[in-house]
């Protein structure tokens, strides 16, 4: 059966049952936008095996893939510290520019890929996969570039055919987790980046160290062709392990299937029926909270752009290249593991605002200590504050964005990709932040973080307010409904 037809025979079918236990009503807990009805909801035993099942399907793969996404993107940033600028010929701003073009290639794509997927034209399984190995194949082609105008290609490249992964991914994860499950997940799959990020210099130096120079190819290149070859790999096992709807996903059983699908109708705050793709987009584009919400996650990348060159930032320290290749490592693990546990109490209690303020500060103070002293021990801790603080946002604010504008499912894929596709956009001008001019304090730099996450903290309460006055318009005009928007 299609896909389609699937879809519509579904729609009249009620909602699978669930066991209720007495609980008293809490108008503060409808506030904070949860689903209360004087009753809370216990959990079946099959809902938690299927949630269960997912999580070691989907979490697993998808984790691994987001892994090696970043991986290959910020493979140039290790490349650098092994005389990439030096064999290609770059001058000035040029390496600056060869980050900066990856972005222009990266938000073409965006919006038209989770188009596609909502469409339900394509499985997800199989496009983001064929992305995989596409990107793969490009980032290994790295190797085979002699000058600037090979490299910048390269990179463009690169971005167009990794665009569809990260806005997918999170839209597979809307379609399969609920509300208050979300955001984990969001957290556990973004941690992917950040390890990646992490252990990036331990693998680059592993690899300048035993393969620099064999058969005449360059550590950096044998850094490229390396890492496309086991993301090429991983790309054909995913085929196999991600899913592709609810209602059509192989390894889940009918029941399963079913459930699957039920679940997120009854999590759905407004819920309406599908129109299509492009019907999808206009309902996307004429919500005036999707461009706060752009706005919001602007900034907070923003407030990340030490990302792209994290190993320059370490490297002011003052170590040799082993040493701060070494020591780009413990604030990502750190950071990693700080932000699972904010999608796990964010998920827990139903939390965006404070969430977001508590990490955005964090990283405030992170980038305050790096603009005001060169103390070594001083810009260390820094790197941990602003790591941490500001890579934990990222699973709370795309977890909101799902949970207030996933009306339809095309709805939420195109939204995701918009807000996704807007807050990338950051890496275009941030990239000219960090000129080896500026170095080895990068005032300019670490100030306009600090700018960067401030505005992230307004933009959260700005939401928070909208939300609150969009929940008491909703108790007055019906007075029956139970779901709320949760800020």
């Amino acid at each position: 059966m299609p896909p389609h037809a699937a879809n519509k025979e579904i729609e009249s079918e009620k909602p699978a049952e669930v066991q209720l236990e007495d609980a008293p009503f809490d108008e503060k807990q409808i506030e904070r936008g949860g689903d209360y009805s004087g009753a809370v909801k216990k959990t079946s035993a099959e809902e938690i095996k299927l949630v269960r099942k997912l999580d070691i399907r989907i979490m697993t793969i998808l984790w691994s893939m987001y892994f090696l996404n970043y991986l290959d993107r910020n493979a140039i940033t290790q490349a650098r510290l092994d005389n990439l600028e030096k064999d290609l010929g770059l001058v000035g701003s040029q390496y600056n520019t060869a980050i900066s073009i990856l972005f222009v290639g990266y938000l073409l794509m965006q919006v038209p890929s989770n188009m596609l997927m909502s469409s339900q034209k394509v499985r997800p399984s199989i496009f983001m996969c064929s992305c995989m190995m596409a990107w793969a194949v490009v980032s290994a082609c790295t190797a085979l570039t002699h000058n600037y105008t090979g490299l910048v290609l390269v990179r463009f490249f690169l971005g167009v055919v990794e665009a569809p992964y990260y806005p997918g991914a999170i839209y597979l994860l809307s379609l399969f987790y609920t509300r208050k499950e979300i955001a984990t997940r969001l957290s556990i799959l973004y941690s992917g980046n950040i390890f990646a990020t992490s252990f990036s210099g331990l693998i680059a130096e592993a690899t300048y160290a035993s393969l620099g120079g064999v058969h005449g190819i360059a550590g950096w290149k044998w850094l490229f062709i390396i890492e496309g070859i086991v993301t090429f790999t991983v790309a054909i096992v995913g085929m196999w392990m991600l899913p592709d709807f609810p209602l059509t996903t192989r390894w889940l059983t009918p029941e399963e299937r079913q459930l699957a699908h039920d679940r997120i109708v009854r999590d759905t705050v407004g819920i309406e029926a599908s129109k299509g793709a492009r019907a999808g987009f206009a309902q996307a584009i004429r919500d005036p909270r999707l461009y706060l919400f752009c706005l919001m996650q602007n900034m907070h990348l923003s407030a990340c752009s030490f990302n792209n060159f994290f190993p320059t930032v370490v490297g002011s320290l003052g170590f040799d290249r082993t040493i701060t290749l070494v020591l780009t490592c413990p604030p990502y693990l750190v950071s990693g593991l700080f932000g699972i546990i904010i999608g796990l109490t964010s998920g827990r209690f139903n939390e965006r605002t404070w969430h977001i303020t508590v990490c955005m500060g964090t990283a405030l103070v992170g980038f305050i200590i790096s603009c005001v002293t060169m103390n070594v021990a001083a810009r260390y801790v820094s790197c941990f504050l602003f790591a941490s603080g500001a890579y934990a946002v990222n699973s709370v604010v795309l977890g909101w964005v799902s949970a207030t504008l996933g009306q339809t499912a095309e709805k939420k894929a195109v939204s995701l990709s918009i807000v996704n596709m807007v807050a990338n956009a950051s890496y275009i001008y941030t990239a000219y932040l960090y000129p080896k001019s500026d170095g080895p304090k990068y005032l300019t730099a670490m100030a306009s973080n600090a700018a960067f996450a401030f505005m992230t903290i307004a933009c959260a309460w700005a939401m928070r307010v909208w939300l609150q006055m969009t929940n008491r318009k909703l108790r007055q005009e019906s007075p029956e409904e139970h779901v709320y928007y949760a800020y």
